[in-house]
């Protein structure tokens, strides 16, 4: 049997499901594109589809409707992507339902770039966009993106206009990065350290930017319910870490500020009202996910699974069990290992057991069940939080969509 037949078999098997938001996009890509859109919106299948019809020339069936051809002009493929999504196979579930036989799939990660700096005439799809700054990633994107065809993929593009030097230059815009610095960046020459006071032609980047940019603009199905609830905690002990910096567990003077900070958050996250809180929400929500930080935080989330004679699963860098399917179950996530790469559409709840340093993981962590194929309307999240400086601290930070730093929460 020769490949055509091959591929015909395969696409008469299963048809590409694509949302009309996913359509749209596909007719505005280009090689170059940023392809924009929020956890869940479904960028994969997007720029897959993009691939096989725009860069391969092929057709498939959309939604079951349309005519089907093999690609014309077939291209290899190249996946970028995290470590955790490879090792999931993420990216392969994706690619199962187009008849790709005839070319080859490579799927790695961000940290193996430099591995495929040498591939010409060969398409790349960048997930979870991590070319910023100058170092060696950024370096082996843009000598790959000389010689091949690649779309961006990517839930916040760029902060600043400095994020996006690297893909200016892979669109041949600026020669290099001194360029775009000596064009656009006005410097504050009264700091220590180089610090951007302004920029210059900002209607060029602008413009730059809007070319290139592809949003997933889509009226989203789910109706997301975010709940705070505020847990106690022992005051007695925490100011005994806090004010007089002493290490309760291991009864001697607290070294830094990493150690501050984790000490105090181990009296928070380590109460018994936390876990009875979890406990009181699977009344209502007898299947639910729960995000956690440290490994005491795991054990106590065990321990209430057993108390409460309900299944429980867990996924961290050790285990990696799967959803269960009783009726009721406790599934314990930790952020590291967990936050992104993996979907559940078998619950339509989140409990959030401690709070992330970083507010993107958090946002990942959330997305886990928000997907386009979810068969609830109303998705829940519990942040659980209780009203002591650290968590404060955190949450300021995520409210500002920032990152908790340590050493500037205990700056004088």
């Amino acid at each position: 049997m020769d490949i055509a037949t091959l591929a015909m078999a395969h696409v008469k098997k299963m048809a590409i499901s694509l949302f009309e938001h996913q359509k749209i996009a596909v007719e505005k890509l280009r090689s170059g594109s940023i392809l924009v859109g929020g956890v869940g919106s479904g960028k994969s299948r997007t720029a897959l589809a993009y691939y096989y019809t725009k860069e391969c020339e092929g057709k498939v069936k959309i939604n079951n409707k349309g005519g089907y051809s093999p690609m014309k002009k077939p291209k290899n493929l190249y996946i970028i992507t995290t470590a955790r999504k490879r090792d999931t196979l993420e990216w392969e579930r994706e690619c199962d339902p187009f008849p790709l036989a005839g070319v080859e799939v490579h799927v790695d990660s961000w940290n193996n770039i430099l591995k495929y700096s040498n591939v010409k005439n060969a398409f790349f799809i960048f997930d979870e966009q991590r070319v910023i700054g100058n170092g060696v990633w950024v370096k082996s994107f843009l000598k790959i993106a000389q010689n091949n065809n690649w779309l961006l993929l990517s839930a916040t593009p760029g902060d600043t206009w400095m994020d996006y030097i690297p893909v200016f230059i892979a669109n041949g815009w600026y020669k290099n990065r001194t360029e775009f610095i000596r064009r656009h960046v006005v410097y504050n020459n009264f700091t220590k350290f180089p610090k951007v006071d302004h920029y210059v032609e900002v209607s060029r980047l602008v413009r730059l930017r809007d070319s290139v940019i592809v949003n997933m603009k889509y009226k989203k199905r789910t109706i997301s319910h975010e709940n705070t609830i505020m847990v106690g905690f022992d005051r007695e002990l925490f100011n005994t870490i806090m004010v007089k910096r002493w290490n309760i567990y291991e009864h001697r003077p607290i070294k830094d500020v990493g150690e501050l900070c984790f000490l105090m958050r181990k009296v928070v996250n380590s109460d018994q009202r936390r876990a009875d809180t979890i406990a009181q929400l699977l009344e209502k929500h007898p299947c639910v996910i729960v995000f956690y930080n440290f490994n005491y935080e795991r054990d106590l989330l065990l321990e209430l699974g057993e108390k409460l004679k309900i299944t429980t699963a867990q996924w961290n860098g050790r285990k990696h069990e799967p959803i269960p399917t009783t009726d009721s179950w406790l599934y314990i996530v930790q952020y590291a290992a967990g936050a992104e790469g993996w979907n559940c559409i078998e619950t339509d709840t989140i409990i959030f057991y401690s709070q992330n340093y970083s507010y993107k993981a958090t946002v990942q962590a959330a997305g886990r069940i928000d997907r386009l194929n979810t068969p609830f309307t109303d998705l829940y999240y519990y942040y659980l939080r209780s009203n002591s400086i650290i968590d404060l601290a955190i949450q300021k930070a995520f409210n500002n969509k920032r990152d908790f730093n340590e050493h500037r929460f205990m700056a004088p």
